[in-house]
This record gives C-alpha cells, structure tokens and sequence, in this order.
C-alpha cells in the first residue's frame, strides 16, 4: 500500500540521510538470532541504526503514519515502535534477495514484526535498479523521496540489484504480541 503523500519532504529527508550518514555502518547480515549471518547472495547492503534519542520529531511521524495505515488498511492489535529504524543505503550491485521481515526468534524478540514500512530517502534520479517488489503481485515499486510503502511484514519482498548511483531508504517495523 503506496502513501499517497510524503512523509517527510526533500529538506527532511536530507536531514535525515546526513545523520544517517554520520552513524557507524554495518554491513548487514541475513536472519534473526544465531542464524544472523553475512550471505551476499541474498543480501550486500550498507546500514546503520538510527537510535530514537536522535530524531524524536522523526519517531513521532513514523509512528503517526504506520498508525494511520494500519487503522485504514491492516487491523493489527497491539502496534508499536520497538525498534530504531534502519538507514539502508544499497551501492551498485547491492541487493537483497527474497525474504521477510517477520522475527522467527520469538526469545530474541517477544515482539512480532506485523507492518514494514519502507520511506524512500534519496532522490530516485540518484540511481537505478534498485525496486522494491512484493511476491503477492510481483509488482515493482519505484517510490518518490519521501514517499513510503507499507505492508504487512509476513510477506515476502525482495529489492533488485542498483545498477547505477545509490538508493538510500529507511525501513521501520511496527511490533506487537504474536498474530491471532
């Protein structure tokens, strides 16, 4: 489910890339707990962790928004914000192959993953490849800065390799005790 309007504006999510920029990075892995792990055929990516201290006004926003979606279009019980979110920033070649964004380690997070929520943060004419896409429809998303799109986190989804440039995007998920 696209946004209709932008979440934050180009100035906003400039501030944001910059603090991004500034935070230690981490080449991120694949799976949750002891299956965490570097596989780069399924994932090479670039991130960070913005902490919740950092960016209030930000948090506040977020959470406004994944509210709103799931109030209109998802019903999830129980939501919150109980992860930082994610400064994700994919280089040429980058990608990360299917998969979901629910926590299989139910001891590492009581918490369940329920509602992704994906902002775009660069401007799309920085680079290319890079879509998301959902298997449900097998529909490639290419968003607007700024602009986010929400889904459930059980579904599978997957971003093409960048072919040119670099795509920077913020993921946030919304947990709350386990789907009924």
């Amino acid at each position: 489910m696209l946004g209709n309007e932008p979440v934050f504006s180009k100035e906003e999510c400039e501030q944001i890339i910059k603090l991004g920029n500034s935070l230690p990075k981490q080449d991120a892995k694949t799976g949750f707990g002891g299956d965490n792990k570097k596989d780069y055929t399924i994932r090479q990516t670039d991130i960070a962790w913005i902490p919740f201290k950092r960016m209030p006004k930000m948090y506040g926003r977020l959470l406004e928004w994944g509210l709103r979606f799931n109030n209109n279009y998802f019903g999830f019980d129980g939501l919150q914000l109980a992860e930082p979110a994610q400064f994700t920033q994919y280089s040429q070649r980058h990608h990360y192959d299917w998969h979901s964004d629910s926590a299989y380690d139910m001891e590492q997070q009581p918490l369940v993953r329920k509602l992704t929520m994906v902002t775009l943060l660069s401007d799309p004419k920085d680079f290319t490849g890079g879509e998301l896409q959902l298997i449900n429809n097998k529909q490639m998303y290419s968003l607007k800065q700024g602009y986010a799109i929400f889904f459930a986190s059980f579904i599978a989804h997957r971003v093409l390799p960048i072919k040119t440039g670099t795509r920077i995007s913020m993921p946030i998920w919304f947990n709350g005790p386990p789907l009924k």
